[in-house]
């Protein structure tokens, strides 16, 4: 009997040792370089609904659109970003992708999310408020707004737009 216990006492230490080794390694895999997290943690962010400055969304957007970043720059490689786009009713997005993972929240309204390279209505899935979507890196996707639509997108910068047919970019 005491011998199982001396031998559970045992595995019991090394599984706890095997498991600091692993999340140490994983620390040192996943954690940015010291400049960095300074930036990132400079100073809180706290807003609410009615703070959030919107303006002109960047060209890669049709008119009608209205845009505010929350946190970061886009432009920023390798640091996080978060903005919101607010879309009136049947504003539509054409097939894009991005260099990088999106992450989308809708805040508000329902925003009817696709896959491929061209734009079919009948093909989406409506996300109302609280829906989650990821799109991987360079997955074709496309969008509609079903009532005035708020999205909050997260990402790690560079951020970019490309659409699919450049034809239906609106800075061509």
């Amino acid at each position: 009997m005491r011998a199982l216990i001396g031998i559970g006492i045992v595995v019991v230490v090394a599984l706890g040792f095997a498991t600091m080794h692993v999340r140490a390694g994983d620390e040192k895999a996943t954690a940015a370089p010291a400049e960095q997290q300074a930036a990132v943690l400079e100073k809180h962010i706290m807003l609410t609904a009615k703070e959030v400055k919107w303006g002109d969304p960047p060209p890669v957007f049709r008119a009608g659109a209205r845009f505010a970043v929350i946190e970061g720059d886009p432009k920023a490689p390798g640091r996080l970003f978060a903005f919101r786009l607010k879309l009136p009713d049947g504003y539509k997005i054409a097939p894009h992708f991005h260099p990088a993972d999106e992450h989308l929240l809708v805040i508000a309204g329902t925003f009817n999310m696709g896959m491929g390279d061209k734009f079919d209505q009948k093909t989406t899935s409506a996300l109302p408020p609280g829906g989650f979507a990821v799109m991987p890196k360079g997955q074709h996707h496309f969008a509609w707004a079903k009532g005035e639509t708020v999205v909050q997108v997260y990402a790690v910068g560079p951020w970019g737009f490309t659409y699919v047919n450049p034809a239906d970019d609106p800075r061509n």
